[in-house]
């Protein structure tokens, strides 16, 4: 039934774009409402379609959809529908500072044990940072590059304040570090609220162990409490996005879902470039065996396509990361570490995006402060969980504190679960890479048999 209604759908769809198509290019005139009419069938079955599925991620496709057509055909009406997609983007809003604060903390002075493993903390953090550093910059280049938000403008009411403010060298370092954490949430200061978890969460790793677990028992409860929130907060998605693209469609036409399309290209051509041209030369340089390691991270690595979730995947991944032969200390140690520091797909695509709010602004950024957003995606991305969707949340909160507008990120959310299956995918992939690499570079792996470790033991 579901297949049947996906299929008559589809028809529906080429049928409306083929008649669409004749009735622009050809002198024959076909009836406006004979158009209307074929387009609302395809959405009707469209939304059949979704009530079968059951699919929060079908929702906000077919959403997106019925705006698209709202804002087509009735502007008026899209323009008195923004107020819907401003309730969702302050409901989202909300998540960010207490979520940031609470996974940073947490991953920080949840492994306190770093003095305790040594090299391996230091080798871990120092790969986690080359390669999503590499990432960032990839998603920046590629970006700029395809230039996929140029050409879709903002409405009016939108580009009323588009103004990047300009500081001095000074005034942009004193920025970076808080003065009144409060008044850095109240404010959505985000790079503020990421130093002060940071210095907080090393300040709780220093401190007695007696101490130290109360406060890291609350910062854990208080992040599965977000990330909770956002699960209730994604259920009003549908809305606000489909209000979001009808109030978009409305005031600019259809032209921004072509943009679309060039972002997702661009995203999935960025994210195998950095596969194949960052991740197996890694592999290769540090003599992982290849296919062995394919092999071993296919299942892990579909499941987070399939679930756009990293930590569905995460038992499956350190399993078969100890199958080819990681040790299980450090498998424990660098998968979970890296699930907080090492999310080389999110980072790619936060720099994408916040690139593309940029150029959908129609705001031009100098090189000097596109590093500058860099270093933010560098330090708020550690915040990224493993979670559906978490990104774009770190991504409203940075591009609100640059001062760019967040209306676009809207624009984003109508093919965000395309771009998370493929994001997440590369997370896994990544973190298994990087388990391997850092036992690779300790020297134990593959890990010893148990006569080379009896062995081993009695010769010391």
């Amino acid at each position: 039934m579901k297949r049947k209604l996906l299929l008559a759908a589809l028809v529906m769809i080429a049928v409306a774009g083929i008649a669409q198509s004749i009735a622009s290019l050809s002198a024959a005139s076909l009836s406006p409402n004979l158009l209307l009419t074929l387009r609302w069938i395809a959405i009707a079955l469209l939304f059949l379609y979704a009530t079968q599925k059951k699919s929060l991620t079908t929702w906000i496709v077919v959403s997106m959809f019925i705006g698209a057509e709202i804002g087509h055909d009735w502007p008026a009406l899209a323009t008195n529908l923004r107020v819907v997609s401003q309730i969702f983007l302050q409901m989202i809003k909300t998540v960010i500072a207490p979520l940031l604060f609470a996974t940073l903390v947490g991953g920080i002075a949840g492994h306190s044990d770093l003095k305790k493993v040594g090299r391996m903390g230091v080798k871990a953090i120092l790969y986690f940072e080359i390669v999503t550093t590499i990432a960032l910059f990839i998603g920046l280049a590629a970006i700029n590059i395809s230039k996929a938000g140029v050409g879709v403008q903002l409405p009016p009411v939108a580009g009323e304040t588009l103004a990047v403010p300009k500081h001095t060298a000074t005034e942009v370092i004193l920025h970076i570090f808080p003065e009144n954490i409060a008044k850095s949430v109240a404010e959505g200061q985000i790079l503020q609220v990421v130093v002060f978890a940071i210095i907080f969460g090393i300040a709780l790793a220093m401190v007695r162990e007696d101490k130290r677990r109360p406060m890291l028992t609350l910062v854990d409860s208080l992040a599965e409490v977000m990330f909770k929130f956002t699960n209730i907060v994604m259920l009003f998605a549908p809305f606000g996005v489909g209000a979001a693209i009808a109030y978009t469609v409305g005031h600019t036409g259809l032209g921004v879902l072509a943009n679309l399309a060039k972002l997702l290209a661009t995203l999935y051509i960025a994210l195998l470039i950095f596969l194949f041209g960052v991740l197996l030369p890694i592999a290769l340089l540090f003599k992982v065996p290849v296919r062995k390691f394919v092999r071993a991270v296919a299942e892990p690595a579909s499941i987070a396509f399939g679930t756009a979730n990293s930590e569905a995947a995460l038992p499956r991944a350190m399993e078969a990361m100890e199958s080819i032969g990681v040790p299980r200390k450090v498998v424990a140690f660098v998968m979970p570490t890296g699930y907080s520091f090492n999310l080389d797909g999110s980072s790619l695509y936060q720099s994408m995006g916040a690139i593309f709010v940029a150029q959908v602004a129609g705001i031009h950024l100098s090189i000097g402060q596109q590093l500058l957003l860099l270093l933010t995606l560098m330090l708020t991305s550690k915040g990224t969980a493993g979670v559906s969707r978490a990104s774009i949340v770190i991504l409203l909160g940075t591009v609100g504190s640059f001062g760019l507008p967040t209306e676009p990120v809207f624009i984003l959310l109508g093919i965000d679960q395309l771009m998370d299956m493929a994001r997440t995918t590369i997370n896994v992939i990544g973190n298994c890479l990087a388990t391997v690499v850092v036992a690779k570079w300790e020297g134990e792996y593959p890990a010893p048999t148990d006569s080379e470790a009896v062995q081993t033991a009695m010769a010391e």
